[in-house]
């Protein structure tokens, strides 16, 4: 029952859309366990380049059959209109489905993202202002409104309009801003639910069906674990776990059945919106890392903030994961450059410490104590073998071995699939 997690290891856009496009050609099930249409993964193959938010990036596959789980959280018309984009550009649509515990945003998500960003001023999180945390937050507190109750016209009328009825009197006497009317609401999602009712299943059972056949399974995760919002950067985090251990909870998954965790590292870091990250670089080097590597968010076009390699991140990242394996992503993107940095320990208050702060506080005043290793300034785009790298390529990619706390399996050199080294193969033949 072998099953592959795919987690991001920094603050997202580590390069995970790549890495499970080009798994998935070797296994049977691709399944998306976490967060919303606020995730883009950018995908390349022979279909052209997609920027994908809510369907997984196993779409592509000529045999996976991929799963939006109950820990993913879907924008009924933003789905919609991705599966219309893929289906245009030749793309087998049949092989997907939704989770009928998957929860929905609705109007009143939106609203609220907003306008609570808006109140926050200057110490807002930097949402996407795309409902993911509100319809989150609903869910733990019993209020949301889930993909099966589309299908059911009197349960959603009898769900939708206690809800609403609460959700307006916020907007209206907080907020002051118009109510949102329960009939134009209810019609348009009850049109959505008629849409989406082929792709809806017990997606529990079709995994646990999967499994029982020995095939290979990969669990697709959304952001990054630094992110999370019990271990990440709290509180500039997302809504849900991003982790291995939200690949369980997030797909109806026992612990046990996860074989292999692949932590997805890119060669330096990024971060989009607000909350601390040690290693950024505000100078003409973080805006040299943006352009090598078009660092602009797939989902929000913002640019990314970007630093060099955070060891002690990647440490505490392997740790609560449980990686296995790495995959080291854009590399290339490092080509040409005299020197790198990693960051493997930080100074706080005149010490030097190893550990990952929990405190906001502390971290935000913790500054980066650096090794400099030299560069290889030259390019990387066909390696196809870890021995084809320039030897301080491969020193690097060594180093970060160590200081991750785990062997790297894959390294990509490139956006296109082929522009891959396997380094250890875990995958079958």
């Amino acid at each position: 029952m072998p099953v592959i997690a795919v987690i991001g290891a920094q603050w997202g856009d580590e390069g995970k859309g790549k890495i499970v496009d080009m798994l998935a050609e070797k296994v049977q099930m691709v399944v998306r366990f976490s967060g919303g249409d606020n995730a883009g993964h950018t995908v390349v193959n022979q279909y052209g380049e997609f920027g994908l938010h809510l369907v997984p990036s196993g779409i592509f596959s000529t045999q996976a059959t991929c799963v939006i789980a109950n820990g993913a959280i879907i924008k009924p018309d933003v789905l919609l209109k991705e599966i219309d984009l893929i289906r245009s550009r030749g793309v087998d649509t049949s092989r997907l489905f939704i989770s009928n515990r998957t929860h929905v945003i609705m109007p009143y998500h939106i609203l609220f993202d907003g306008l609570e960003e808006e109140v926050r001023g200057g110490k807002a999180i930097g949402t996407t202002r795309k409902g993911i945390g509100p319809a989150y937050a609903d869910k733990i507190a019993r209020m949301g409104i889930r993909v099966g109750d589309l299908l059911d016209k009197d349960g959603l009328l009898e769900r939708l309009r206690p809800v609403l009825e609460y959700k307006n009197n916020i907007l209206t006497k907080i907020f002051n801003v118009k109510p949102l009317a329960l009939d134009e609401v209810y019609n348009e999602y009850i049109k959505y639910g008629e849409r989406l009712a082929p792709y809806v299943r017990d997606t529990v059972t079709m995994l646990e069906a999967a499994l029982d056949r020995k095939e290979w399974v990969l669990m697709e995760g959304a952001q990054g674990t630094m992110l999370d919002p019990d271990f990440g950067t709290y509180p500039y985090t997302t809504s849900s776990s991003p982790m291995a251990g939200g690949a369980c909870t997030g797909a109806g998954l026992g612990p046990s059945r996860i074989t292999h965790v692949l932590g997805i590292f890119k060669a330096y870091c990024t971060r989009v919106g607000g909350g601390p990250m040690t290693t950024e670089l505000k100078d003409e080097m973080g805006n040299a890392l943006r352009e090598r590597g078009h660092e602009y968010g797939t989902t929000t076009g913002r640019a990314r903030r970007c630093g060099w390699f955070d060891a002690v991140a990647a440490r505490y990242s392997t740790i609560i994961n449980g990686f296995t394996t790495a995959a080291i992503t854009r590399l290339d993107v490092l080509d040409g450059l005299p020197s790198l940095k990693i960051c493997t320990a930080y100074r706080l208050n005149g010490k030097t410490i190893h550990e990952f702060p929990a405190s906001i506080a502390e971290l935000e005043k913790c500054q980066p104590i650096y090794e400099e290793v030299p560069g290889w300034q030259t390019s990387t785009n066909d390696a196809r073998h870890f021995e084809d790298l320039p030897e301080n390529a491969r020193r690097y990619v060594k180093r970060l071995e160590e200081v991750i706390g785990c062997p790297a399996s894959i390294i990509s050199v490139g956006m296109r699939r082929e522009q891959t080294i396997h380094k250890i193969n875990i995958l079958p033949q």
